[in-house]
């Protein structure tokens, strides 16, 4: 593997031709993409099997898997890996850190951990058998703290997973909450980042009614969770945590001057931080899945170069939509090294 200079030079020289003709060009060099989901057969099939939420049915030849009310047709690249690398090579993605999407383990009550231990074994079994393709992102059971605590470990220690994908809702409860403050503690201990990831929205009845589910449901979740874990005053308890946020932060650092002027000068919802808002922020990693150039671009601005991550949301996303939003941006050789890859090689410890 380069070495992260190697690497750093090699992005910067094979993406300048990218950026100054506007048009996409497939890397021959390492482009890893920190967000790319798969749906698990095995959970799939047992889902079939419940008859509440979260399940799922087959109907004309189509799979739909129900979270809540939300219902979702499953497609060839939900659950094909194969389908993923395919496309991971017309998309140049070297390196991919795979997870599940919802529905997570918390939603299963006492199958909880049965869910988690099927789906991390499976994602990392895919990882191990692609080991220079893939790297496997964990879930946990939280409604069991005891359980999860074991399940990271062993997910870390043994099975070779190199992060966390932390929902933005624990079936409804939030992850800034104190019951969960034993798991955050192991995480900062085992040094894996956090990536957290939307759930179906506490705003789902809002957002249901024009189709807003995807387009606004998901961003105002991770925009609440990420405020509340602010300031819950967890980043000041774990100052080493690396905690990631995909789709440019949600809404929130274009809102975030407002919890600065609320919690600075109102004084509304200070108790437990030491700093305004937007500091806090800008500690925090970003991931660049929005499909407008602008919004990644003001991302780096408020995070800087080195805490923006390349992903692709695939299979919702085609990789190179996000790639070329990036390559568009007038950023140096260096900058885009950092966030197509240099960045995520060094927090995942790739």
């Amino acid at each position: 593997m380069l070495s992260r200079r190697a690497f750093i030079q090699a992005q910067g020289a094979a993406l300048a031709p990218a950026v100054a003709a506007g048009a996409y060009v497939k890397p021959d060099h390492h482009v890893v993409d920190c967000q790319s989901h798969i749906f698990v057969p095995e959970l799939v099939d047992f889902m079939r099997k419940r008859k509440e939420p979260p399940y799922a049915y087959d109907r004309d030849g189509d799979t739909y898997v129900v979270v809540g009310q939300w219902h979702r047709r499953l497609r060839e690249r939900h659950t094909e890996i194969d389908a993923k690398l395919a496309d991971m090579d017309e998309a140049g993605i070297s390196l991919t850190a795979l997870s599940i999407n919802d529905p997570g383990p918390e939603l299963f009550g006492d199958d909880g951990e049965h869910v988690a231990r099927m789906v991390n074994d499976y994602v990392s079994d895919l990882a191990t058998r692609h080991p220079d393709r893939l790297f496997g992102l964990i879930v946990l059971p939280l409604q069991d703290i005891d359980a999860s605590l074991k399940e990271l470990d062993r997910c870390v220690s043994e099975r070779g997973m190199k992060g966390v994908l932390l929902y933005s809702n624990l079936d409804g409860s939030f992850p800034d909450e104190d019951r969960f403050r034993p798991v955050f503690e192991q995480i900062q201990r085992l040094d894996v980042p956090v990536l957290l990831h939307p759930a179906y929205p506490v705003t789902y009845e809002a957002v249901a009614g024009r189709n807003l589910i995807a387009g606004l449901g998901l961003m105002f979740d991770t925009t609440i969770a990420l405020a509340r874990l602010i300031l819950s005053g967890l980043l000041d308890e774990f100052p080493r945590l690396k905690l990631v946020c995909p789709h440019v932060g949600g809404t929130l650092p274009y809102l975030i001057g407002r919890l600065d002027h609320q919690t600075q000068v109102l004084k509304r919802g200070a108790e437990h931080i030491s700093k305004p808002p937007s500091e806090y922020l800008r500690n925090i990693y970003l991931d660049a899945v929005s499909p407008i150039p602008m919004a990644i671009q003001y991302g780096i601005d408020f995070v800087g170069a080195e805490r923006m991550l390349y992903s692709s949301d695939h299979p919702w996303v085609d990789p190179k939509v996000i790639a070329d939003c990036v390559r568009s941006l007038d950023l140096s050789d260096e900058d885009q090294g950092r966030v197509f890859g240099g960045n995520a090689m060094r927090i995942f410890k790739l």
